[in-house]
């Protein structure tokens, strides 16, 4: 009998992450994961003066500064995501696509409202407005849209304000 859940159309049983605080050796996988990311959630959503912000090379330089606020997903021990949480904003989640459906976002995020859950009574993230598949799943996970908010990504040289949607989670 299996342990976790099972993939109806195959009848296999669906790998089950396995989290653990991010390491040094994590960073070019975890640049990859969010690049790629990033890209499939964003193009044609985001003003196009981000753009040249958002090269493999540019997550590759944001990532080090992120690791000790980053736990990491591994499924069959290979990189499958990471959560980053700032204070009270869950900062970043990504999975690769073929971890898509497996849990392993889910995971993530419940890992991100626990520790978060620590210290503040609220949690919230921004997603663009466009990102459709992120907003679905924020709110399959009890999130709600609390609202506009222009949040400023970091580019080279500062910020840039990028239009999102806030939202927010009662997490004790």
């Amino acid at each position: 009998m299996a342990d976790g859940p099972t993939d109806r159309s195959t009848g296999r049983d669906i790998p089950q992450p396995v989290l653990r605080p991010a390491a040094a050796g994590d960073a070019a996988g975890i640049a990859e994961i969010w690049y790629h990311g990033w890209r499939d959630g964003h193009l044609g959503h985001v003003p196009p003066a981000l753009l040249p912000h958002r090269e493999l090379t540019h997550f590759r330089r944001r990532v080090p500064d992120r690791l000790a606020e980053t736990t990491v997903a591994l499924v069959e021990g290979q990189l499958a995501g990471f959560v980053t949480v700032r204070g009270d904003e869950v900062e970043q989640v990504y999975v690769t696509a073929s971890a898509r459906g497996g849990g392993t976002a889910t995971a993530l995020l419940d890992h991100a409202e626990r520790q978060i859950a620590e210290q503040h009574p609220t949690a919230w993230l921004a997603v663009v407005a466009g990102n459709a598949r992120a907003r679905r799943f924020y709110e399959r996970n009890g999130w709600r849209d609390a609202g506009a908010v222009d949040y400023l990504a970091e580019v080279d040289a500062g910020t840039l304000p990028v239009p999102c949607r806030r939202y927010e989670k009662r997490v004790r």
